[in-house]
């Protein structure tokens, strides 16, 4: 079995793991969560959402902890769905931006309501504005692998999504296992074919855990040559549209697994557990 010397950790759980909070998390609580993964070490998080208040209310305050990661000096990055949020994200001095398609239709008219078509026809306009200010694009596309709406999600429905980023120029490509059913064997098969079809493009894999199969998922991922995984802090988060979907898989066992492998992260555990235990009392209190 190959495995890479290094991988690339991305947390996103201040974005991804917060949004869905149903109670609103304190600015000030959120700020301290960033700045204590920030001296964990990670070298970008996604700390944001510039979606409309009134559809995340969890995250109105994007434009205050934008400022707040550039008073840190880190990189971070910020989800921006449409023209407009991208805007405001350029206004806030956001480095780096994401977008998100799914690649099952029932899927994006429930999370956005958006055919997949119109989405992609949107994230046009977005890419152009964000090349022209010259910032780090990120697209998620979600449901990789099944749909909990449509079942299987076939490799074609995949590489729509995909082929459209790549002729945009996106700079990495994060494919999610959004509703956490996705299987090792599928997993290696997924990302070798990606690999071979998008030589030259950047591929993160985003896992679920509902299954418990996430860990074995990244091991699988690393097989067919993926170096860069997302996680979040305390596995918090899961996708609202996805029923019966449990959180992102967790970082501090994402980063025990692959210091146990002997690979490099660049992550100190000690800071890592810290900020885990802080993320738990967050969403608890």
């Amino acid at each position: 079995m190959q495995f890479p010397k290094q991988v690339e950790i991305i947390e996103v759980g201040p974005r991804d793991g917060l949004q869905n909070e149903k109670v609103f998390v304190p600015t000030e609580s959120k700020k301290r969560l960033i700045e204590k993964l920030a001296l964990a070490g990670f070298d970008r998080i996604e700390t944001a959402s510039f979606v409309h208040p009134k559809v995340v209310p969890q995250m109105a305050d994007a434009a205050e902890i934008a400022a707040f990661c550039r008073e840190l000096g880190m990189k971070f990055i910020a989800l921006t769905p449409n023209v407009k949020a991208l805007q405001r994200a350029i206004d806030a001095g956001v480095p780096q931006i994401a977008v998100f398609v799914g690649a099952s239709e029932t899927f994006n008219e429930k999370n956005i309501n958006r055919s997949i078509e119109q989405s992609l026809a949107e994230c046009a306009d977005v890419f152009q504005l964000a090349k022209k200010h010259q910032l780090f694009i990120r697209g998620y596309v979600s449901m990789c692998f099944s749909c909990p709406y449509e079942g299987d999600v076939t490799y074609e429905q995949v590489k729509r999504v995909v082929s459209h980023f790549v002729t945009y120029g996106v700079d990495e490509i994060s494919i999610g296992d959004t509703n956490g059913q996705a299987n090792p064997q599928l997993v290696y098969e997924r990302f070798s074919q990606l690999k071979k079809d998008f030589p030259n493009t950047q591929f993160v894999g985003h896992f679920h855990d509902t299954n418990g199969f996430a860990y074995a998922n990244i091991i699988a991922a690393m097989q067919a040559g993926i170096e860069k995984f997302d996680s979040s802090i305390a596995g918090l988060g899961g996708c609202p549209f996805s029923p019966g979907a449990t959180g992102n898989v967790s970082t501090e066992k994402v980063v025990q697994l692959l210091e146990e492998m002997k690979i490099a992260m660049n992550i100190k555990q000690d800071a890592l557990k810290e900020a885990a235990l802080f993320a738990k009392s967050i969403i608890e209190n």
